[in-house]
């Protein structure tokens, strides 16, 4: 079988797959064995391409290769190693799978160590030539996730406005430009942390209004000290008011005038901002003088004013007058497609204001990504890169569990062990060595401890710290 035609099955190596878990090259010069092998890995649910040689693979294989590569070490003219050391030229994250006699299991160890992402001895069943492809696989899919993510990320602007590619982020976007230019007013309904200040933001910033954009938080602010922030005050209107002040609303004139958690607005200051809607003038504490006003008004809620039950004492009047346009924001859980790309960007953000590397998406995080709720929203995912570009998040490095199709190999009692091992040099690394916390943490008598520091051939100086 010539290399050029060996396709055995699925698409071609540049990573255009059609199988349900992604493309895999196999090499090898037996033909039995590429036939055995494409019909192990395609059962499997991957697209197999099948070559008889390591240059006939090459010839297909490129940068953008979205699978791993398995290859027979015992090649006539390029042997595996040879093919792993031309893939590493090509992309050295390009996981290489090693297929080796008995007698070549030393060669095999070495090459890992090399960079090689594993190796099988001969013979191998399915099982666990699919269980490495899969891991494989995965690991490959996360690098070039990783690799877009970045590159997406750099290039989002620091005021890019509300970032995602879901149909509902870009639905939200296209209708903050109709309106934006619109003379009208706009309640935002969004939960907390969703980005309601992002997307009035975004309205003024595509109004084309050249005055102020002035924010205000209705609910972090006592009635008299709220009134006199909204409306200003002459010089002398009560006690305390030694000198003039210019309201926010007065400030906001020519501009788009910001009021955020309208809902938590005391009932005094409604019908005065009522008014204020209506006539488009405000007249400040202490003075008989209006003011015209070229004001636009954005609000933001986080409960559905458009309920009786949900606006409790907030005024209908204003809620109608308010809503002339309504925006609402599709909280993260509903646009969870967008959580990668977001965390790629704070986690860019977080890295350059920390002085930290940026952290790499691995399958815990995205596994986390997928799964987590997300009820703080944008602000929520916003913290937790903040705290995985930190080193504080313990979700950023532990390790999934293996599916029952991808266990490694071992009885029951191996697998155990080896858990076992890792968990106390996990606790070990993450007290620094330091016994006593080490031993509280795994709620181990310190002597069943020191028994099992020596099964395990751990040694607890190699982490730091002391005995205690």
């Amino acid at each position: 079988m010539s290399g050029s035609a060996g396709a055995a099955a699925g698409g071609g190596a540049g990573g255009v797959s059609v199988g349900g878990r992604g493309p895999v090259v196999f090499v090898d010069d037996d033909p039995d064995l590429r036939r055995a092998t494409a019909q192990t890995l395609k059962l499997a649910g991957f697209a197999v391409q099948v070559f008889d040689s390591g240059a006939a693979a090459l010839a297909t294989l490129g940068p953008d290769f979205a699978g791993p590569v398995v290859s027979d070490i015992r090649m006539p003219r390029m042997s595996g190693l040879d093919l792993f050391e031309r893939l590493r030229a090509i992309d050295p994250e390009i996981p290489v799978i090693l297929v080796t006699g008995h007698a070549d299991v030393d060669l095999a160890v070495q090459a890992v160590r090399d960079g090689v992402y594993d190796f099988i001895a001969k013979p191998f069943d399915a099982a666990r030539l699919a269980g490495a492809v899969a891991r494989a696989a995965e690991k490959r899919q996360l690098v070039l996730e990783n690799r877009r993510l970045r590159k997406a990320a750099a290039e989002i602007g620091e005021d890019a406005p509300l970032v995602g590619e879901t149909p509902a982020i870009k639905r939200l976007r296209d209708t903050i430009r109709q309106v934006a230019d619109a003379a009208v007013d706009v309640l935002v309904l969004g939960e907390t942390g969703s980005g309601k200040e992002v997307v009035a933001a975004l309205l003024h910033r595509w109004s084309g209004r050249s005055g102020n954009f002035v924010a205000l938080n209705c609910g972090a602010l006592p009635e008299t000290v709220l009134e006199s922030e909204l409306f200003g005050h002459e010089a002398g209107a009560f006690t305390g008011a030694a000198k003039r002040r210019i309201g926010r609303i007065e400030h906001a004139s020519g501009g788009t005038l910001f009021l955020d958690e309208i809902e938590s607005c005391p009932p005094a200051i409604q019908v005065k901002l009522l008014r204020v809607l209506e006539t488009r003038e405000v007249e400040p504490l202490g003075t008989n003088e209006k003011r015209r006003l070229d004001l636009r008004i954005v609000a933001a809620t986080k409960v559905d004013l458009g309920s009786p039950a949900a606006r409790a004492d907030f005024r209908a009047d204003l809620y109608y007058r308010l809503n002339v346009v309504t925006l609402p924001i599709p909280p993260l859980r509903e646009r969870k497609a967008d959580a990668p790309l977001l965390f790629a960007l704070f986690a860019r953000r977080a890295a350059e204001r920390f002085g930290r590397p940026v952290p790499v998406i691995t399958a815990a995080i995205r596994q986390h990504l997928e799964r987590h709720d997300w009820p703080g929203n944008v602000r929520e995912l916003m913290h937790y890169a903040d705290r995985v570009t930190l080193g504080l998040e313990p979700a950023a490095t532990e390790p999934e569990a293996a599916s029952p199709a991808e266990a490694p190999d071992g009885t029951l009692h191996e697998l155990v062990d080896r858990y076992e091992a890792r968990l106390i040099r996990d606790a070990l690394a993450r007290h620094q060595g330091d016994v006593r916390a080490t031993v509280e943490a795994l709620g181990v008598p310190r002597k069943t401890f020191y028994d099992k520091l020596k099964r395990h051939g751990i040694v607890r100086s190699d982490f730091g710290g002391t005995d205690g």
